[in-house]
């Protein structure tokens, strides 16, 4: 099933929101165009934030998934066995025209999020990249964060590279080799905010590693 771009926001380097160019979403894929007419650093992002219960109806699973705007009007206040969990995702990546620039690395406070110490387009092999993990602008401590490179199809093992966050929410990566690399972490726990009971939260980059 293809990735659906429903969601996507683009950012430019000046923090105004750009538009996608000839969004198509076929059998497999999504794809899209984006002209880079700023010099500086993009932010290309999907985000997904809301609500997902499940309880029973008459003997019968229910389930449903929204916002907490919508969530008084259709979920019953007396359903039986009524879990609810808050949730959220965020899958990024960062596309530099010229030089890296720094203002779309600043953070939003919402969901899990990814503060670029060292930044995300100036990754070279051999080199420790720096970063931190936050979880509504809390840092996020002892997550595991894995990351693989790609080209997996041509390999025995995935070769993954495994990281837990320290208690400021920090941890570091040194590059192997140069290539494309997916980063991927997520976090689950009680510390939702209400009408939820449930905190589900996770955050994926793809990042570009150069030869030194």
């Amino acid at each position: 099933v293809p990735l659906r771009t429903d969601n996507l926001t683009i950012t430019a380097p000046d923090g105004s929101k750009v538009e996608p160019q000839n969004a198509h979403t076929g059998k497999y894929r999504s794809v899209f165009d984006l002209q880079l007419t700023q010099q500086g650093t993009y932010r290309i992002a999907l985000v997904n934030q809301g609500l997902f219960a499940n309880w029973e109806e008459n003997g019968t699973p229910k389930r449903w998934r929204g916002n907490a705007e919508t969530f008084a009007k259709e979920v019953p206040k007396d359903a039986k066995n009524l879990q609810i969990t808050q949730s959220a995702s965020r899958i990024e990546t960062f596309v530099t025209s010229g030089a890296p620039t720094h203002d779309v690395l600043k953070t939003t406070g919402k969901g899990l999020e990814l503060v670029a110490v060292t930044h995300p387009n100036d990754l070279f092999a051999g080199d420790t990249a720096n970063f931190k993990l936050l979880i509504d602008g809390e840092p996020a401590s002892d997550v595991k964060v894995e990351i693989v490179a790609g080209g997996t199809r041509y390999r025995d093992a995935q070769q993954e590279i495994l990281a837990t966050t320290a208690k400021d929410g920090s941890f570091s990566v040194t590059w192997p080799a140069p290539g494309m690399y997916w980063l991927e972490t997520s976090v689950q726990d009680d510390k939702a905010a209400p009408p939820a009971s449930q905190r589900r939260a996770g955050y994926v980059a793809t990042l570009e590693v150069l030869p030194q």
